[in-house]
Formats: structure tokens, sequence, C-alpha cells
């Protein structure tokens, strides 16, 4: 299935479960503009700390955030990835045109070398993220 023609939904799924094999990572999806879960999941046996519902809230709001934050590229420069340091989990967001590629880890990893880890395995570079 194709969502555009940058995206191919299986490619991402096959893509989502390589980064899984990470045994720091909890979560990789591709989130949809709308914060619709377009690939990807949980890793099997992993307790989440949140429900389902509020998994979907997490993903609009990262959606619009993403949105946002697109409005100062031209100054800027395009984001590259963000992330978020909890007591329990480290959240990351890579945008990859209109969407945005969600992962959660374990709160100990190093986020900088773990984001370019996460690149590698969507084998794309830095500047090719931009929409």
């Amino acid at each position: 299935m194709t969502l555009n023609k940058d995206i191919d939904i299986a490619d991402y799924e096959k893509k989502c479960r390589a980064i899984l094999e990470d045994e720091e990572l909890r979560f990789a999806g591709l989130v949809g503009p709308s914060g619709e879960l377009l690939a990807g999941g949980y890793k099997e046996g992993v307790d989440p700390h949140i429900t389902p519902e509020q998994h979907t809230i997490i993903r609009k709001d990262l959606a619009q955030r993403v949105q946002k934050r697109s409005k100062f590229d031209a100054e800027l420069g395009h984001v590259k990835y963000t992330a978020s340091r909890r007591e329990n989990v480290v959240t990351m967001s890579l945008p990859i045109n209109k969407n945005v590629m969600m992962i959660m880890a374990e709160p100990h990893i190093n986020i900088d070398r773990f984001a370019f880890k996460i690149i590698t395995k969507l084998g794309r570079q830095w500047g090719d993220y931009s929409t």
C-alpha cells in the first residue's frame, strides 16, 4: 500500500520492525498528519505505560507539533529530530515529509547517537527529511 509517491506503508512496516530490533526500543511507528498510526507499533511484550486512548492523544499532539515547527524552516532550517526525556521513557520524532516517525525508548539511551542509528535504519540521510 502506498500513501503517496514518497511513502510506501509496507516498506515502513519493515523499517519499524527493523528499528524495534534494538533492545532499548519500545515503540516505532509512522504517524500521519492527523495523528493516525500508518505503520508500526509497540514491541511485543512491552508495557506501554499508557492506554491506547492516551497513545492516540499523544500521536495527534505530536502531529500538530511537527506541523507547527515547520513554520520556521526557512529561518532556522528543517527539524531533523526532536526528543523528550521523561522518567520512564524517551520519545523522539523524526519528520518524514508530511508524516513523522515516532519512537519510544528506554529512558537511559543516548538520544543523539540513537537518532542517527534510527535514520540509518530508515535508509535516509539527514537532509532528506524536508517537506
